[in-house]
């Protein structure tokens, strides 16, 4: 790995995150928990919806949102398994508009959207958990060195992040700030 490295996380979006009011300082178990919760705040904010709303500042609707959060989330956990359990743990990035394409977001039903990203966070939480506890670092071809604790906080942020551009798409409020810090249990 040679050459600069890719600004992410606050040093990118700001602490708090100037769009979501996401707070970086959360802990590693706060930030599962924020992933954790994505399934039902998604549900909330699309309740009634289908998933095919459109507005002029968005570039996907809604049920593309939701599959981009679930294919994310199941990138990074297949990562940090990587790690894991054998060591690999050089990663790459990858084009999430190129992802979108061929997997079709936009023709995904939002009923199906929901219920692949309730499996992607099961298996997330899973692998995250295991790579917070084995102290994983991957080696990310853009972003260098990234501990299991960053990537969980980039995840939580990026669910997050994805449930404030959902509801502006649908027209609902979602209160920046909702991932600040809480205890919750390991």
């Amino acid at each position: 790995m040679s050459g600069p490295v890719e600004e992410w996380g606050a040093d990118l979006y700001g602490d708090p995150c100037a769009e979501c009011g996401f707070e970086w300082s959360l802990g590693p178990w706060e930030a599962v928990r924020v992933v954790e919760e994505l399934p039902v705040r998604f549900a909330q904010v699309l309740a009634g919806c289908t998933g095919r709303e459109r507005c002029a500042e968005s570039v996907w609707g809604p049920a593309a949102y939701v599959g981009h959060v679930g294919d994310d989330l199941r990138i990074w956990a297949e990562r940090l398994a990587g790690a894991w359990l054998s060591g690999e743990v050089e990663v790459g990035g990858y084009d999430p508009d190129l992802l979108a394409r061929a997997r079709g977001y936009e023709g995904l039903a939002l009923s199906g959207a929901l219920w692949s990203l309730e499996r992607a966070v099961a298996d997330w939480r899973e692998s995250a958990v295991s790579a917070l506890r084995a102290g994983v670092v991957l080696r990310h071809a853009a972003r260098g060195a990234r501990r299991a604790v960053d990537v969980v906080l980039d995840n939580a942020h990026h669910g997050h992040h994805h449930v404030r551009d959902v509801g502006r798409v649908v027209g609902r409020d979602v209160p920046p700030g909702r991932a600040r810090g809480r205890a919750v249990g390991r």
